[in-house]
């Protein structure tokens, strides 16, 4: 007979609190301390792996980042999915099933609609046909390879206790689950998730068209202002495109007056009641590397030899990613014994468990880095649907491509959706009825609303979801030795499309753009949703119909630039002389910007950078925007003494924003409440965060004149509904650059407000001083009235929260299942733009919600003396010493050695064990 949901509910309590037991005492009982430690992985002696050729050494330093050292590349793949296993299993699970679209077989009900919004979009499908279709043979092997690793040690550790501690959780909820064999499929997925949440410009076409539902295309423009390319710069000189195609770098020829294609910003498309629904959709999304094109940038550079202390060029590398346990990251060393053109890798840096390779890191020839190169490569379609199979297109009804998917639902009943595709992509608005049915009304351009049985859906345009080689490049990097071979690697790094820089131990730096990137008709350039019925708005095709895309030998590349180093942290990659249209949703390069000038700093008179400089300027965590705004909130004249004493904090700041900085609390609250004033009580309440509340006017009676008795106005609070979401003010990049220019403005109409007494105010400073006044009342709420108790990190806190085990109201998490395995809170420095880059949402709070995910310097005159540091550490498993080892070094900005060579290993040594052939 089967158990209730109460008799299982009742169980998981049980074993929550058995943990907690061994958690919090010195001694426990005995099933806690099996259940916690049953899953520990073998890290001594040696251990039989079926379809090893030969024994594999898996070296693990006090740290638990392991080195694998093989005979083969199988070999070596094989092992490195085994160890994966060993340390994140339950991690790469959950990832699968959310590339699958396949939550609802662990989690139940809860999570059929996150499914069916990604059976949709079919990332699973892609991966499939890029295995079948697209990667090589060489590539479809170490897949294999890996694949038979996790499933070696997966035949080993079925499931329960013995996997890991969520498996317990969730068998008392779920006990009839078992993990299936892992796939090759499986680990190219995760390239998608990858893809999905390092792509910002969907959320930003959404959030324009919510936007123009309230506010005049001039004030949205204000709100998303053009990059600063005079003050910013650019990450290259812009060079020539000559006419076979060709990209020729500044530094290699005078820069060419090829111009023209980029279009223009038109609001083409007000559908603001169909996007909000479809915004609330893209939300629930499981965001594994943080909130979708907010923060999500990086800091890379690289600097010549002859401009370094060691002789040989240094790089160093941070990607900022959201937070959470385990880390996105898994460190890690791959070695051929002998390495040669039949085992020809010899790498180590960090990894994505659930996939082979390197990602990020060195070898014993280049080392190379990542930023989010960001372009627009996600487009928005309204498509006229024109009865249930078919759509408008130039004129004529076209069938969709129809599929049918069918979910499985853990203690419930299958569930089976329809996709329907047009030529822009899958209707991404289908699953959700209320999409359908606001979609009849949509008003779009000149067109009428089509009100009836018909509307208007809406389609995704991606280049993920077209098949492409990116595993492929993973490889191709780990054993390329020279810049010729990085670039042929970057040839096949299609999606996410990434700034790739790179130096080798002959003393060369380079930088290259890959991706697949589309070329776009004139009428659209990527900002607005656009009209799918008209072919004028889609990309451009050959005369096969397949899609174009910027071709490789056009996009900007350099080699051993004049100016010794190179500099990519989100800022844009080109000028607007570039004949092709990469994005016009850059980054604004405030933190290229300070990066650039701290490098021209340390060289200034000849000197040079060392080692040590580069891990210092990771670490800065100057306010640039302080620097304009703090001069007009000096000058403001401030009666209240209990104000100015706070004002007075901004006197001698010197705009760094340490943790146990009293004037970087203020200046940040400040922020924060003068975006809310300005910008946030401006916004509809479906459009401000929940919790953003402001006073309206409202009447009782809206149909009473103001003098009958209940039509007088009167103050109410309207409070806002949505998550945090670009559209808000959220105090980054793009609201820096948007108030830096609305200083120069003291009269705009942004600066008024409303008090709590319905009184209505203008202009720059008397904004300001409210600013001021209510930064100091949250600040002595949340920290003291003592201004001399306040600090930055009480307010900048860092949770580092379990991501897999879902929301506290879902069927198997709850609050005290995430006390097991979340960690912190950590008071941090740094703040968003800054090149520390502990980024909080002003919209929200105060709270760090995304994070320098590692940091790395990489010494290429001796990898040895390299540094590398990750957030939380190698394992995966809850209590293990080496679960959140590293957090706190990492908070205080410390790196730990980077041993890579032999014997360099052999010193750190401290687990050896042996993987023999099964």
């Amino acid at each position: 007979m089967p158990r209730s949901k109460k008799f299982r509910r009742a169980r998981l309590i049980v074993i929550v609190l058995a943990v907690l037991l061994v958690a919090g005492a010195t001694t426990g009982g005995w099933f806690g301390v099996r259940t916690v430690r049953a899953s520990y992985p073998q890290v001594t002696g040696s251990v039989p792996v079926a379809g090893l050729s030969g024994p594999v050494d898996v070296l693990r330093d006090a740290n638990g980042i392991p080195q694998l050292y093989a005979d083969t590349p199988e070999d070596l793949f094989r092992a490195q999915g085994y160890v994966h296993a060993q340390d994140r299993f339950w991690e790469m699970d959950v990832r699968r099933h959310i590339t699958a679209g396949r939550l609802s077989e662990m989690f139940g009900k809860s999570q059929v609609e996150t499914d069916s919004f990604l059976r949709t979009m079919g990332w699973a499908r892609v991966a499939q046909q890029e295995y079948d279709t697209q990667l090589s043979a060489t590539t479809k092997k170490y897949l294999q390879a890996y694949a038979d690793g996790v499933n070696a040690w997966l035949k080993e550790h079925p499931g329960g206790a013995s996997a890991s501690l969520e498996y317990t959780l969730l068998g008392a909820v779920n006990s009839g689950y078992t993990p299936e064999k892992w796939t090759p499929v499986d680990s190219v997925a995760w390239l998608k998730a990858m893809a999905w949440d390092l792509s910002g410009n969907m959320q930003d076409e959404i959030d324009r068209s919510l936007l123009s539902e309230d506010f005049t295309a001039q004030q949205v423009k204000q709100m998303y202002p053009d990059y600063p390319y005079d003050r910013n710069g650019t990450i290259l000189k812009t060079g020539t495109v000559a006419a076979n195609g060709q990209y020729q770098p500044a530094d290699a020829a005078p820069l060419g007056g090829t111009t023209g294609g980029t279009g223009t910003a038109q609001a083409r498309a007000q559908v603001a009641g169909l996007l909000k629904s479809l915004s609330g959709t893209v939300d629930s999304v499981p965001q594994l590397l943080g909130p979708a094109g907010q923060g999500i940038g990086s800091n890379s550079w690289v600097v010549s030899g002859s401009r370094t202390t060691t002789g040989k060029p240094l790089m160093a590398n941070d990607p900022h990613l959201g937070p959470g346990m385990p880390s996105i990251w898994y460190q890690m060393g791959l070695h051929c014994r002998t390495v040669d053109a039949s085992c020809p890798f010899d790498t180590a840096g960090y990894t994505f468990s659930g996939m082979p390779g390197v990602v990020i890191g060195h070898n014993g020839k280049i080392s190379w880095g990542f930023t989010n190169l960001g372009p627009d490569v996600t487009d928005l379609y309204l498509e006229k649907i024109t009865g249930t199979g078919t759509y408008l297109y130039d004129g004529r009804d076209v069938p969709f491509t129809v599929r049918k998917e069918t979910i499985k639902v853990a203690g419930g009943k299958d569930v089976e959706i329809t996709v329907r595709e047009t030529n822009n992509g899958p209707l991404i608005s289908d699953q959700s009825q209320d999409d359908q049915q606001v979609g009849k009304y949509a008003p779009v351009g000149d067109a009428a609303p089509d009100r009836g049985v018909t509307g208007y859906g809406v389609a995704l345009k991606w280049t993920a979801l077209t098949p492409n080689r990116t595993m492929d490049a993973v490889f191709e990097l780990d054993r390329a030795t020279n810049f010729t071979a990085f670039r042929q690697a970057a040839r096949d790094f299609a999606v996410p499309a990434q700034n790739l820089i790179y130096a080798d131990t002959d003393g060369h730096i380079g930088y290259q753009a890959p991706g697949a990137i589309p070329i776009r008709n004139k009428a659209d350039d990527g900002t607005y949703p656009a009209p799918g019925w008209d072919s004028a708005y889609t990309w451009k095709k050959d005369a096969a119909g397949h899609d174009l895309y910027i071709p490789f030998r056009s996009l900007p590349w350099t080699e051993d630039p004049a100016d010794g180093y190179i500099v990519t942290a989100n800022q844009a990659v080109v000028d607007q002389s570039y004949p092709y249209l990469l994005t016009k949703d850059w980054e604004y390069g405030t933190r290229a910007k300070q990066i650039t000038d701290l490098l021209g700093s340390k060289l200034k008179n000849g000197a040079k950078i060392s080692p040590d400089d580069m891990q210092g300027i990771q670490l800065d965590n100057t306010s640039v925007m302080a620097k304009s705004l703090v001069p007009y909130l000096l000058k403001i004249g401030v009666k209240d003494s209990y104000v100015r004493d706070a004002q007075d904090l901004l006197k001698d700041w010197n705009y760094h924003q340490d943790s146990g900085s009293a004037a970087a609390a203020y200046y940040n609250g400040v922020w924060r409440n003068l975006l809310l004033r300005a910008f946030g009580d401006k916004f509809p309440a479906d459009l401000r965060a929940e919790g953003d509340c402001q006073l309206v006017e409202q009447k009782t009676d809206d149909t009473l004149p103001d003098d009958a008795v209940g039509g007088k106005p009167k103050l109410v609070q309207e409070c806002g509904t949505r998550e945090p979401s670009q559209a808000q003010p959220d105090g980054g990049d793009r609201w820096m650059e948007v108030v830096r220019q609305m200083l120069q403005s003291p009269n705009s109409s942004w600066w008024d407000y409303t008090d709590a007494y319905g009184r209505v105010h203008h202009g720059r400073d008397a904004l300001l001083l409210q600013a001021m006044t209510d930064a100091r009342q949250e600040l002595t709420s949340k920290l003291s009235k003592d201004i001399s108790t306040w600090s930055w990190g009480r307010l900048h806190t860092l949770t580092l929260k379990e991501q897999t085990m879902g929301s506290d109201d879902s069927s198997i998490a709850s609050g005290v299942v995430h006390k097991l395995l979340n960690r912190g809170p950590y008071q941090l420095s740094g703040g968003s733009a800054a090149v520390d880059a502990a980024g909080w949402n002003a919209a929200a709070g105060y709270e760090v919600d995304w994070i320098p995910s590692m940091r790395m310097v990489v010494d290429l005159s001796n990898f040895d003396a390299s540094r590398w540091i990750n957030v939380g550490g190698a394992s995966g498993h809850a209590y293990h010493p080496n679960y959140n080892d590293q957090t706190q070094l990492w908070a205080d900005g410390e790196l730990l050695p980077w041993a890579f060579s032999a014997d360099a290993v052999k010193k750190t040594l401290k687990d050896h064990l042996v993987l023999t052939r099964g």
